[in-house]
């Protein structure tokens, strides 16, 4: 469909470029460039608009048995291709259709060894490729140094851990790079600001077979990789985590042959920018599986935040069946696609293949099937791990539509492979997962579309224990650790407070910000299985809410920023079918923007939406719903409160 578009020149240069030293590979806009130094080492540098981002810093790998990969390197082949083809997402999280456009320098080293990289519009990536004559090697250290020129602004999430144990869910510090020393290492992503307010985005993808990247400060104006290390030996701590008790030398055993993960820096002029990018999903391994027509995005009436406390019932609620049937109807009546079992669901954490006796899971399922309802189960990684195949067998023979898999907690290579383990077998037995106490997206969700959502985010659930969820954290999470994908960040909150008013209470959880502050997430958040985490009576009793939010899509055909300033405030538009969807939320700081309407078809829309209400400054659940018609030449004037939000639905008035 696309082969118009499409199109690839390829130029080899081979002998003649044996002996250059240095190498420059231009973005198809000629704004990004990258340049390479081989000397006695490997050294990268990236610039923009002719000025430098990225100082020389090193790249090399560590083998064991004294292979070292860039030490002493010398050029036996360079060759350069230019790309510009359309790639078409199955699950399509930020859009359906993304151009994938760039020039590509492959640099052939003597000792059977690629180092690869790509100059995009919208940033800079490499990786290294090998094919080594052994077909099992060690890999015992990767350097990758990225050296800022002065002391770059940054927005990243630093991790305490040593041994890299971590749910992934820390909060983006906003401070400066030499703020951190060399004891500290962070998480990625990791977003830096230049003096001259261009934005940087770090992070990673197409990560196989591999430990995840994380990056150690130094005082100073540079931070460095660091990986976790294979683990030898661990003892079991409760019933989902572990002591480690021996770690090895090297950080990955792998195959001599093959493709190491990409190394992205995205490079953004504003922060518009930042919300559109997508060269995670870009730079990961196309999608393998043949057919995909059973893989059904959509939205959860979950359970586990809101502690299954209904009431206006006229049994007890809790774990067992009444209740979900509950959930069921629930869902039913709004048009979500699933409900979730989370913890509590199982004979034990440990055993999931029975039910506790409160809860007929047969009956469920064939009731949740009835009110064309989809079933999810959650599970521990662990009990999973073990019996993959017997659990995953006992699920589908139930009826259920996909898993939840919670705790793994960490990020070394056996964890990765672990992923993709789930991802496959789940796959084959029509099953979607949802990663919970995950990592970072690093582009399975492209390879398996059945890998519909990640945790590996500080998100609402938080509000049953702490105070730190706020407006100021909601409007910094789309600009840093949802540009490296799907997001699970269970919005949908009806207890809604101002900041002086909150209050922690486990089994009625309330979210910091307005009700609209809520409702705008369902746009800006981008995850295919999206939740409602909220108690569904609470739902009842705003049905006119309640159906608003139910009716927002989770996947989208595209995507425009119209305003953003990271860590402050954001709008976004998105495009489902033939309706436009846009949010906007702020944080503490009450907001007026202009909105024009220049993206929008020809023609009449019937624009309905929910604003904050006249006296949300007192009662945060305050908000205004109302409709007018608009056209592609209009500005509309919307108001945010402090931590506020908007909503809006524009249908094709002749609808």
């Amino acid at each position: 469909m696309y082969k118009a578009y499409r199109l690839i020149i390829v130029f080899s240069f081979f002998c003649s470029s044996v002996f250059a030293k240095q190498y420059e590979l231009l973005s198809p806009d000629k704004r990004v460039k990258i340049v390479i130094s081989v000397t006695d080492k490997i050294t990268w540098s990236v610039w923009f608009d002719r000025q430098v981002m990225l100082e020389p810093g090193q790249l090399a790998m560590n083998f064991a048995h004294g292979f070292h990969l860039g030490q002493n390197p010398s050029v036996v082949q360079e060759k350069r291709t230019s790309r510009d083809e359309m790639i078409t997402a199955v699950v399509p999280v930020k859009r359906r259709l993304s151009r994938d456009h760039y020039n590509e320098l492959s640099l052939s080293f003597k000792g059977n060894y690629i180092l690869r990289l790509r100059a995009y519009n919208e940033g800079a990536a490499y990786r290294f490729e090998t094919s080594l004559k052994e077909q099992e090697v060690q890999v015992v250290s990767e350097t990758c140094d990225f050296r800022f020129p002065s002391n770059y602004l940054v927005f990243w999430p630093t991790e305490a851990d040593t041994a890299f144990q971590s749910h992934f869910e820390n909060f983006f510090k906003d401070t400066v790079v030499s703020a951190f020393s060399n004891k500290q290492h962070g998480n990625l992503p990791m977003l830096l600001t230049t003096p001259s307010q261009v934005r940087l985005l770090i992070t990673e993808a197409d990560l196989y077979d591999y430990p995840n990247m994380f990056l150690y400060g130094s005082s100073s104006n540079y931070v460095t990789a660091g990986f976790p290390r294979v683990i030898k030996g661990s003892q079991p701590r409760g019933d989902r985590g572990i002591r480690i008790t021996e770690l090895a030398n090297y950080i990955a055993s792998t195959k001599g042959r093959r493709t190491y993960p990409w190394r992205i820096v995205s490079i953004s002029s504003d922060d518009k920018q930042i919300l559109e990018n997508n060269l995670v999903y870009q730079l990961s391994s196309p999608n393998i599986l043949k057919d995909v027509s059973w893989i059904k995005p959509g939205k959860v009436a979950w359970d586990w935040w809101n502690a299954n406390n209904i009431y206006g019932v006229d049994f007890e609620a809790g774990l067992n069946t009444e209740t979900y049937k509950y959930y069921i109807d629930f869902a039913s009546a709004f048009g979500l696609e699933y409900i979730i079992l989370d913890e509590g669901w199982s004979h034990t954490t440990t055993d999931v293949l029975q039910a506790r006796k409160e809860i007929d899971i047969e009956e469920l399922v064939r009731y949740s099937a009835s009110k064309n309802v989809g079933v999810i189960l959650w599970t521990l990684w662990g009990p999973l791990d073990k019996d993959l195949d017997n659990i995953l067998d006992k699920f589908v023979q139930w009826g259920a539509k996909g898993i939840k898999v919670d705790f793994m907690a960490r990020a070394d290579q056996y964890m990765v492979n672990y992923y993709e383990r789930v991802a496959d077998a789940a796959a084959k037995r029509k099953l979607l997962v949802d990663f919970h106490g995950a990592y970072k997206p690093v582009g399975l969700n492209r390879k398996y579309p059945n890998v519909i959502s990640f945790e590996g985010v500080r998100g609402m659930e938080n509000c049953k224990w702490e105070d730190n969820i706020t407006p100021v954290h909601n409007v910094t999470l789309p600009f840093t650790r949802m540009v490296a994908g799907p997001m699970d960040y269970t919005p949908g909150a009806m207890l809604n407070a101002n900041k002086d008013n909150f209050r922690i209470v486990f089994t009625e959880p309330m979210s910091m910000g307005t009700r609209a502050h809520q409702a705008s997430m369902y746009v800006l958040y981008e995850s295919p299985l999206q939740m409602l985490a909220d108690n569904p009576s609470n739902y009842w009793r705003d049905t006119a809410y309640t159906r608003f939010i139910a009716s927002i899509p989770t996947v989208w055909d595209t995507t425009i920023a119209l305003h953003a300033k990271a860590g402050q405030y954001l709008v976004t538009a998105r495009k489902n079918g033939n309706k436009w969807y846009i949010g906007a939320m702020s944080d503490f700081t009450k907001r007026e923007l202009q909105l024009p309407l220049s993206f929008l078809n020809n023609g009449n829309y019937k624009m309905t939406f929910i604003a904050d209400g006249a006296n949300t400054s007192r009662h945060a659940s305050d908000y205004r719903k109302d409709n007018q018609m608009v056209s592609k030449g209009d500005t509309i004037t919307i108001n945010l409160e402090s931590g506020g939000g908007w909503a809006a639905i524009l249908t094709p008035a002749d609808n």
